[in-house]
């Protein structure tokens, strides 16, 4: 629950700065239809992809990640299917590139330079700092195993195409 606090708090607050920063920095940036039209196209594609990854890593976890009555966001199996075995936060990933695509949704240069960027690191020290040492403290050694064979991310094109491919529901 404090992690969803956490990115409303660091959407709505970058979107907030961004546009404040927009009036110091770009203050003209507001009248150019092509550049908006432009941002809105990229922003629309990044939303796309980030929702299908969520969506699919989302199943992956909902198909192999839970054995017994346990809650539905919850998992207690480790994961190595799917795109699991090329990568140990393929959700991370694509939310990852959530704040960029609201900053090229709204146009805000201060958003997309600045901001997101900046909220990017801070999601990936989150994961370093918390999400890791709670998979370790949750799977022990299974989990620190599969951290030395995986990384966090992979970029090769097999892994892109197993992380966009469609997952059924279950």
């Amino acid at each position: 629950m404090i992690r969803m606090f956490v990115w409303v708090i660091m959407l709505f607050g970058g979107l907030a700065l961004g546009l404040y920063l927009d009036s110091i920095l770009f203050e003209y940036i507001h009248t150019n239809i092509l550049f908006h039209i432009i941002s809105f196209l990229i922003g629309g594609v990044l939303l796309f992809l980030v929702i299908r990854i969520s969506k699919n890593t989302g199943r992956t976890l909902a198909k192999y990640g839970r054995k017994g009555k346990i809650k539905r966001m919850e998992t207690n199996v480790l994961v190595r299917q799917g795109v699991y075995k090329y990568m140990r936060h393929p959700m991370h990933l694509g939310l990852l590139f959530f704040p960029l695509s609201i900053a090229f949704l709204i146009g805000s240069p201060s958003f997309i330079l600045i901001i997101a960027p900046a909220e990017m690191i801070m999601m990936l020290l989150l994961i370093k700092y918390f999400e890791e040492p709670e998979a370790i403290k949750k799977f022990g050694n299974e989990y620190l195993e599969y951290k030395n064979q995986v990384p966090w991310f992979c970029f090769n094109l097999q892994c892109l195409k197993e992380l966009l491919k469609e997952v059924p529901k279950n």
